[in-house]
C-alpha cells in the first residue's frame, strides 16, 4: 500500500519544479470567504481557493478549469498532516504555489487551442479528488471532509463570474486532479445549457485496478479507506456503485462506463506513479528487488523491463473501456512519467511525447474542436523511456 506522506512529499518537490518553469505566469489567488457559510471548507475548515487568468479576445467565452493533483489521505493522521501543507488548507496556499504553464499557458505559441480562454486553477485542498461530503467535523482533529462541497463552491463562483455563459467548457485536471476530470464530469456538464460545448481532459489520472508485482491488488485497499473516510461513495456513479463496492467505482475503468460527456485521456503507459506505488510498492516488493529499476529504468534487469511491459499490457486492457466511441480520444505515449499538460515542452514542443508527429496540445485541440478522432497509442516504441522535460 502507497505510504501517502511519501506521495505527498513527491508532489512538494514536483510543485516547487513546476514553479520554476520557464515562461510560467504568476496568477492570483482567490479565496472563497462565503464558502464557509455552506460547509465547502479544506480538510482544515478553511475556505476553498482558485486561481483565473482572464480570456481574451476570440476565447473571452471560452472557460478552461484545471484541477490540480496532489494525491489522497486515508486516514485521520495522513489527513491531519495534509493541512501543514498546500494541500489540506488554503491558509498554506500562495499564488506561487502554482504556475500557469502548459494546458494553462497564456502564450498562443505554447498553447495554441486554450491560450484565450478563460483559465483557472481549481486548488486542491480536501485529499479524495473532490468527492468527500461528511457533515459531521472529527471531534479529535477538526478535520473536514468536504471535497465535493469544495469543487460545487468554486464552480458556482465561477458560473457567477460569467462561465454560466460559455461558449465552450473544459473541465481538466492532472493526477488526482485528472481522477477527478473523470468523476465529475457529468456533473460539470450538467451546470451549462445545451447550447455550451463541454467536455473532459484526464491528465495522468487513469488509475488502473491491476495486480502488483506480487500477484495481489494491495492498491485496492488504499482506496477503499478513502472512500470509506471521506465517504465518496455518494459522489460516485450511481450506476457503477449499483453493481460493485464503491472502492472499486473510484478506478477510472470501472467508472469510465457510466461517464455520457466527452472525454480524453492523457497518459503513460509506463506512468511512474504506478509503477511506484501500484505495481511495486515496498509491500509487494519487501527484498527491494524493484527498488532502484522503479526510480531509474536504466539500472533495470531484463526480467523487470518485461515486468513493466506486461504492466504496460495491463494498463492498455484497463484503457480498452473507454470505448471506440469517436466522442471520446486518447493520447497515450511511453513515456517514464507523471503528468504532462501542465509541462511546457510534454504539452507542446518534446518530440520525444509527440506520437504521429502530433503533440499532445494538438491532440486535444483537434479532439475538442471535433477536427478528427483523435485515439492515439504508441505502438512503435514499446519500452519505456525518458522524454525531455
Amino acid at each position: 500500500m502507497m505510504r501517502v506522506r511519501q506521495w505527498l512529499l513527491h508532489t512538494l518537490v514536483c510543485v516547487l519544479m513546476f514553479v520554476k518553469i520557464e515562461g510560467a505566469n504568476e496568477v492570483g489567488l482567490t479565496i472563497i470567504e462565503g464558502a464557509v457559510a455552506k460547509g465547502a471548507v479544506c480538510l482544515d475548515g478553511s475556505p476553498p481557493a482558485y486561481q483565473f487568468d482572464a480570456g481574451f479576445g476570440e476565447g473571452l467565452h471560452n472557460w478552461l478549469i484545471h484541477i490540480q493533483g496532489g494525491g489522497w489521505c486515508n486516514t485521520i493522521e495522513d489527513c491531519r498532516k495534509r493541512t501543514y501543507s498546500l494541500y489540506g488548507s488554503s491558509k498554506r496556499m500562495k499564488s506561487t504555489d502554482y504556475g500557469f504553464t502548459g494546458i494553462l499557458s497564456n502564450r498562443q505559441d505554447l498553447n495554441p487551442n486554450f491560450y484565450n480562454w478563460n483559465r483557472v486553477a481549481m486548488r486542491y485542498c480536501d485529499g479524495s479528488s473532490f468527492t468527500g461530503d461528511v457533515e459531521a467535523v472529527d471531534p479529535g482533529t477538526n478535520l473536514h471532509f468536504r471535497g465535493a462541497r469544495v469543487f460545487n463552491a468554486i464552480v458556482e463562483e465561477l458560473l457567477g463570474k460569467g462561465m454560466i455563459s460559455a461558449s465552450n467548457a473544459l473541465l481538466s485536471g492532472s493526477s488526482a486532479g485528472g481522477l477527478a476530470s473523470i468523476l465529475h464530469c457529468d456533473k460539470f456538464r450538467a451546470f451549462f445549457s445545451t447550447n455550451t460545448r463541454v467536455k473532459c481532459v484526464s491528465d495522468a489520472g487513469y488509475f488502473a485496478h491491476v495486480k502488483d508485482i506480487s500477484g495481489e491488488y494491495k492498491f485496492e485497499g488504499y482506496y477503499d479507506q478513502v472512500v470509506t473516510l471521506h465517504e465518496s461513495s455518494k459522489n460516485l456513479y450511481p450506476e457503477c456503485t449499483s453493481k460493485m463496492k464503491p472502492s472499486l467505482c473510484f478506478y477510472p475503468q470501472f467508472a469510465m462506463p457510466y461517464v455520457k460527456t466527452p472525454i480524453f485521456i492523457v497518459h503513460s503507459a509506463y506512468d511512474t506513479f504506478q509503477v511506484q506505488n501500484i505495481l511495486a510498492t515496498s509491500q509487494a516488493d519487501p527484498k527491494g528487488l524493484f527498488a532502484e529499476c522503479k526510480k531509474d529504468i536504466n539500472v533495470c534487469s531484463s526480467y523487470q523491463i518485461q515486468r513493466l511491459k506486461d504492466f504496460r499490457l495491463e494498463f492498455l486492457n484497463a484503457l480498452s473501456v473507454v470505448g471506440k466511441d469517436p466522442s471520446r480520444g486518447w493520447f497515450v505515449n511511453n513515456c517514464f512519467t507523471h503528468g504532462q499538460c501542465e509541462y511546457p515542452t510534454k504539452w507542446l514542443g518534446n518530440p520525444s511525447s509527440k506520437l504521429n508527429h502530433k503533440a499532445i496540445a494538438e491532440a486535444v485541440g483537434d479532439w475538442f474542436y471535433d477536427r478528427g478522432t483523435i485515439q492515439m497509442i504508441d505502438t512503435q516504441n514499446v519500452l519505456p523511456h525518458y522524454c525531455n522535460n
